[in-house]
Formats: structure tokens, sequence, C-alpha cells
């Protein structure tokens, strides 16, 4: 479809019904699916086509032009790998394994979400793989931990982007240096990466949003909101998920036993797959600049396959687990497939050219990293995508904040420059339309709408935070 630039409040529409319709119907597929009709729908008739054409071709011709691309092709595809290897863990006995290593150390409630915010953030190198295999590992031991399903999403998800924003040698940082060169007086990535390094103490919401985890994983800070009711119904029932819940992952993925009389390794089958992992992709990072995940989980995908036959589990039992896999992995697919066609509608309908339109007014040097923050915040929750936040602030706020400066890095170019990186994360963070949302939900294997819900008072609390904290440094540095 041909970009707009902006269609002013009908811009906002179709994120608008597609969150309002997900938790009123409690099928988000049905409420995505609803507003890219509606969009596409809008978008023909501002573009002059007419209304037949545009209810029989507009959504097909939507999902031809935000699927056939190698970013979504590279989501899908990692998702898939991960939900073989998940599969292949699962058959092999390795997860139960690990599980029961774990509980035989009688790690308590407390533990058990300790445990799982130190592996969030020892994944940091890929925001998609870190809460898939949080979930994935830790979810047997919260388990039986009467930790609720709920809770382990938001931990899993507290520890993906908002870590990886945070580290230098990651695709993140590679990614937001980029958009920075040829900015003011930033002229090469070598530069750009010195700004991330200095606006890493400024990016404030994914700070906070990581020590929250810990601490209300230590009961330093008691559980509140939706949440405290789900752990409240984990504890004294036993139910880790709540009446009625849709886990975002087939029964393929959940049901899977392992092969009857295999002996499980759990280093050869759980522990060096995962060394392999972080090993090739950290080491094409360090390389090319650019970690490898991709290619690490396809590598490991093979090793398995290879493995597990050399083990005596027959070739058909495999090509089996992993056909099943591939079916339990669908219902994240297609979700992430209608969150990426949202994404791409919000760009042809000029959503972000509306909402940045509504601050001009407040773009000051002491209320612009505040601004700045909020902005992108309620750009990348109407979107799902921070990178795409990133893509479209940048090259707004960052001039504006050089031109406040003189053209030289002062504190507010850092500040601005933080501010983007931190509203883009979190408002994916709060988005159900969000990739690592989505995720998140099915490593976890928990309700998408309920992992949502019980998030967000948690994450609100984070922004809020970083809101004040992005204000008063603006007063301090403006």
């Amino acid at each position: 479809m041909e970009e707009l630039a902006s269609l002013g409040f009908i811009s906002v529409i179709p994120a608008i019904l597609a969150i309002v319709l997900s938790f009123a119907t409690k099928n988000t597929i049905v409420a995505l699916a609803i507003a890219c009709i509606t969009g596409t729908t809008l978008t023909g008739l501002a573009q002059g086509t007419n209304l037949l054409e545009t209810l029989l071709l507009g959504f097909p011709t939507l999902l031809k032009e935000n699927l056939g691309n190698t970013s979504f092709s590279w989501v899908m595809l990692l998702n898939t790998f991960i939900g073989i290897l998940v599969a292949y863990f699962q058959k092999t006995g390795a997860i139960q394994g690990f599980s029961q290593w774990v509980h035989d150390k009688h790690l308590s409630r407390r533990g058990a979400q300790l445990a799982a915010w130190v592996l969030g953030m020892f994944v940091y190198f890929s925001d998609s793989f870190s809460p898939l295999f949080v979930g994935c590992t830790m979810r047997s031991i919260t388990d039986k931990a009467r930790i609720s399903r709920e809770k382990l999403a938001y931990i899993a998800d507290s520890t993906s982007a908002p870590v990886s924003v945070l580290v230098p040698i990651t695709g993140w940082a590679a990614y937001l240096s980029g958009l920075a060169v040829g900015v003011g007086c930033i002229a090469t990535q070598e530069e750009g990466s010195a700004l991330f390094l200095r606006a890493i103490p400024f990016n404030f919401y994914p700070i906070f949003a990581v020590i929250l985890v810990g601490l209300i994983g230590s009961g330093i800070v008691k559980d509140y909101g939706p949440m405290k009711r789900a752990e409240q119904r984990a504890m004294e029932t036993g139910k880790v998920l709540a009446d009625g819940a849709q886990p975002l992952v087939g029964k393929e993925l959940t049901g899977m036993e392992p092969y009857p009389g295999f002996k499980p390794r759990v280093f050869l089958n759980f522990l060096l797959p995962v060394l392999m992992i972080v090993t090739v992709a950290v080491s094409t990072y360090v390389v090319y600049k650019s970690a490898k995940t991709m290619e690490a989980f396809l590598l490991v995908v093979i090793f398995m396959t290879v493995s597990m036959m050399l083990q005596g589990i027959p070739f058909k039992e495999v090509m089996d687990t992993l056909t099943n896999a591939i079916k339990g992995a669908l219902p994240a697919v297609i979700l992430l497939a209608l969150a990426y066609s949202v994404n791409g509608l919000s760009q042809t309908m000029g959503t972000a050219n509306y909402i940045i339109s509504l601050t001009q007014g407040l773009l000051t040097p002491h209320l612009l990293p505040c601004v700045i923050f909020m902005v992108a915040a309620v750009m990348a929750f109407a979107t799902g995508s921070s990178w795409g936040t990133f893509a479209i602030c940048m090259p707004i706020a960052l001039p504006l904040a050089f031109s406040m400066s003189g053209g030289e890095v002062t504190q507010l170019v850092v500040a601005v420059f933080a501010a983007v990186a931190g509203g883009g994360v979190f408002g994916d963070h709060c988005s159900p339309l969000s990739d690592t949302t989505i995720l998140s939900s099915m490593g976890s294997a928990s309700d998408h709408l309920d992992h949502v819900r019980t998030q967000l008072p948690y994450a609100l609390t984070c922004g809020a935070l970083a809101a004040a904290a992005y204000l008063v440094l603006g007063f301090v540095i403006g």
C-alpha cells in the first residue's frame, strides 16, 4: 500500500481496535484480524480505491507486503527452530532432568523466581530467544513451586528486551548506534557506539524494569494488582493457569513425553546445545559485528537431530517430534504475522506522524527527554514494535536535541538518545501486539492476555518512574 503522510486520529484506530477487542473477546488473533481489515478499508478509502476492491484485496495485500520480507521470515524461522529445540529437549528428557536437578536443590518460590531472573539476564544476546528459553527451561520448576504462569511470563519478558537494550554487544546496540550516525557530529559507527555507552546510565526504563523483577522475586517488593491475585490462586489451589486460560502454545509442545526407556543426559542434550548457541551468537558478533542467532539455532537443531538418532531414538520418532514442534509453534506464528501486519498498517497510515504532531508544542530543552520518552512509548505500544519506533523517533528526536545543544554531544543529546531507546522498550513491553510479549507468553505457556494484564501494572510503575526521572533530568541539564 502507498504510504500516507498521516490520516490523523483515523491512523490510530486499528491499534486501538486491536487492543480493545483483544481484551473484550479474549481472542487476540480475531481482534488483530478485525483491526487489519478495518485499517485496510480505511486506508483504501483514503487513497480513493473503491470499497469492493478494498474489501476483497486490502487484507491479502497487507499480508503479502508485511510478511513477504526478511524481517518476518527471520522471526518466524527463529520461533520455529526454538520450538523444535524445546521439543527435542522434552523428547530426550533433558528439561525434565534439568528440572529434577534443580528441584533436588530444594529451591523455594523465591529461589525459583530469582533463578529465572538470573537466567534471563544470562541470555542477553537475543530478545527473541531469551523469553522462550527462560519460559521453557523454568516452566516445570516454577509449576512445582506453585508460581503462576503469568509471573513466569513477566520474568521472562522483563529480562529480554530490557536487558538486550542495556548491553553494548547486542544487535540492539548496533542498531541504535547506527541510527545516530550522520546526525549532528556523529559521523561514524564508533561514535554512535560511544553515544550508546554514555546513554546506558540514562536508559531508566529498562534499568528499573530489570531491578523490579529482582525486588519482586526476592520478596522485597510484594506482588500487587492482577499479579497478586494470580499468585494467590497458584499458591492456594496449585492452578498455575486461570480457569479458561488459553496458553499461547500448542498441546504438542506442552504434553510431549520423553522417549520410553531413554536415559536423560542433561549435559549432552541440554547444557551443550545451549552453550553452542551462546558461543556461536557471541563469537559471530565479535567477528562480524552481528550475532548470527538464526545460524546458531539451525546448527544446534541439526546437531540434536543427529545426536538423538545416535543415542537410539528412531528416525521416525525424531521426525514426528520435529513435526509436532512446528504444529505447536503455529499459534504464536499466526499471532506474530498479524501483529507485524498491524505494525505495517500503522506505518502506512502515518500513525507515528500523528502522535508526534500532538507533542510539538511541548518540545523545549527542559521537557524534551520526558516528552520524547512518552512519545516513543505510545508509538511502540500502538504499533507493537520497538525497533520500528527507534527508526521513526531517532531521526526526529536526535536532531532536535543537537539543535538545542549547539551541535555538540551534550548531556541533553545523551538523555534524548536514551529516552528513545527506553520509551520504545516501555511501549513494546506493555503492548499485546509486541513480538517479545507474544514470545514470552509462548515460552511460559501462559494465556497471552493474562500475561499482558498482569504485567501492565509493573511496566506502568517503571514507566512512571522513568518519566519522572527524565523530567527531573531535563531541568537539571536543560
